[in-house]
């Protein structure tokens, strides 16, 4: 049975369409059946939980609890119990081993987004907050890439907050609309910021600085995450050699395009994404 088929035909249709626009979607169409499907429903969990944390509906003691149903779900799922929601995650935990820490991890960071809108964090809680919504879905699709632990939870620690960090530069206008502000205070501070009100620091100019401090933790990630692809280690390391190799380039075409406000969202062009994926095809 596969993820779309437990997930139900609705939501899959709605989640499918949300995920095809997107880098990820890419690399996960060049993995074989079984493999796509886990991953799609990892997708799909990580999708409907950021929903939650995101979509402003409800309180936030309210969206506590859709969290907390979603944990009880999946303490059911891994006791052998009815799995509520969660029942199109049971195939790929079944055949791939995805361990229940790394989903509730996730959800751990989802309730950082719930508790209070994150505004500039100090680097040890951003490192924290990336840890839980990206490189913990780095450790659950090690698992389906068939890495050993040991270097794929390596690459899910640099890689996943390499792609994390890239969002972040790339969704300042967005967060700030939400009240949010992802760019840690000790640069903010270092730039000449007095106030961290999210607006205020999206609009000033002096925010080019401090995206730049953030986009060199990106790449050093990204270069760590490099180096250990090109150990060749076991398991199918084309997807999220793809995925790195992507947005790093976003990455690296938005500093191009410069910070400071107006700012324009940078995405590759198809041109430019076939070449990765033609690339990718010597792993």
């Amino acid at each position: 049975m596969s993820a779309a088929e437990t997930l139900g035909a609705p939501q899959a249709k709605a989640v499918r369409k949300k995920a095809s626009g997107s880098s990820f979607y890419l690399a996960m169409r060049l993995m074989p059946k079984v493999e796509r499907d886990a991953m799609f429903a990892i997708y799909a969990f990580c999708r409907k939980v950021d929903d939650i944390a995101d979509d402003g509906i409800g309180t936030r003691p309210e969206r506590h609890e859709k969290l907390e149903a979603w944990r009880r779900d999946l303490a059911a799922l891994y006791a052998g119990q009815s799995p509520g929601r969660v029942a199109f995650l049971a195939p790929a935990i079944a055949g791939f081993g995805l361990r229940q820490e790394d989903f509730r991890t996730v959800l751990d960071g989802m309730e950082m987004d719930v508790a209070e809108d994150i505004v500039a964090p100090d680097l040890a809680t951003l490192d924290l907050y990336c840890d839980r919504v990206a490189s913990a879905v780095g450790r659950l699709s090690i698992k389906v890439f068939g890495m050993e632990e040991g270097p794929g939870f390596q690459l899910a620690h640099h890689l996943g907050r390499a792609l994390q960090l890239t969002n972040i530069l790339r969704d300042i206008d967005e967060d700030a609309d939400i009240g949010r502000l992802y760019l840690p205070r000790e640069y903010l501070f270092a730039a000449g910021f007095k106030s961290l009100d999210p607006k205020m620091v999206a609009s000033d100019p002096k925010v080019d600085a401090v995206c730049r401090q953030v986009a060199a933790d990106a790449h050093r990630h990204y270069d760590a995450a490099s180096a250990i692809l090109a150990q060749k280690p076991k398991g199918r390391i084309r997807t999220p050699w793809l995925m790195g190799a992507v947005y790093s380039q976003i990455l690296t075409a938005t500093e191009q395009a410069g910070f400071a406000p107006p700012r324009r969202r940078v995405s590759l062009s198809r041109k430019k994404l076939l070449l990765l994926v033609l690339r990718s095809a010597w792993l």
